[in-house]
């Protein structure tokens, strides 16, 4: 089942543009209007699949930017994804290395966690229409993976997932433009999203960087929407690939300019990515 195809965009941003403080900003993200409310799918993103005696009635996805209420509602699908996968890597005896591959997945599952609770906090709280319950996860994806026997598989979807959350962050961004405490909070979960990432990325004998739409040594070809379009050299009309070390100086090589950004990922693209972990 595609969860892409019930997915709604919403309409009323009126709560999110308004110049309150941090403390309101939060509490007031759960009071959109009744009307508003009756709109939307019931229990936000992934209501149809998460609540069997509610209502199947959707129109097919709006696959467009999305405002602040979606793109939270992206955030906490894949928080929920990370969190439930580092927190059984930890739980199945044997898997991840004592020392500093379990001291550092022991921190990136309390941060994920952190992270999950401060989303449904502004998306109004479990009585909100906007939460929806975490998704039961297959991790195999359909029997493709084997993660929880295989530490080196383990470490190689870490590194998609990773990667995936921080180009899904920057794509999101601008959708919570219009309330600067929400972008506030969402950047600064990019930035732990983007020290995971390269933490992960060390473990597995990576640099701590994307080059180009390499996946890198090791990383299986399903993985390969996480890493197309970083290829990406221009920025704001610039070609970084064509930047030198002064007048004297070499020419960079063309994928250096490539990482030194991560290029964003749409809803649709990350939704396509996260619905291969949803049966």
């Amino acid at each position: 089942m595609n969860i892409i195809k019930f997915l709604e965009s919403f309409t009323d941003d009126a709560l999110y543009t308004s110049k309150s403080d941090r403390r309101e900003s939060l509490a007031n993200l759960g009071q959109l209007g009744k009307k508003s409310a009756a709109a939307m799918i019931p229990g936000g993103l992934l209501g149809l699949l998460l609540v069997p005696n509610k209502s199947k009635a959707a129109t097919t996805a709006v696959l467009n930017d999305g405002n602040p209420t979606t793109a939270l509602q992206l955030a906490l699908t894949l928080e929920y994804l990370d969190s439930e996968f580092y927190q059984r890597g930890l739980d199945t005896p044997g898997l991840i290395p004592e020392g500093r591959d379990r001291t550092s997945f022991t921190k990136i599952v309390q941060n994920e966690n952190t992270h999950v609770q401060t989303i449904i906090s502004a998306l109004g709280g479990t009585d909100s229409p906007n939460y929806f319950d975490r998704p039961e996860f297959d991790y195999t994806a359909g029997g493709m993976f084997d993660p929880f026997n295989n530490y080196d598989q383990f470490l190689a979807m870490s590194q998609a997932f990773e990667d995936t959350g921080v180009r899904a962050y920057k794509g999101q961004a601008h959708n919570l433009m219009s309330n600067r405490d929400l972008l506030k909070t969402a950047l600064q979960i990019h930035s732990a999203e983007s020290r995971q990432a390269c933490e992960v990325r060390r473990l597995r004998g990576e640099k701590g960087w994307i080059t180009g739409n390499q996946r890198g040594l090791g990383m299986p070809e399903q993985t390969q929407p996480t890493y197309n379009g970083e290829e990406n050299a221009n920025q704001a009309g610039f070609n970084s690939s064509n930047v030198n070390n002064g007048s004297a100086g070499p020419a960079i090589p063309s994928m250096a300019g490539t990482q030194a950004f991560d290029e964003p990922l749409t809803r649709e693209q990350v939704l396509a990515i996260a619905d291969m972990f949803i049966p």
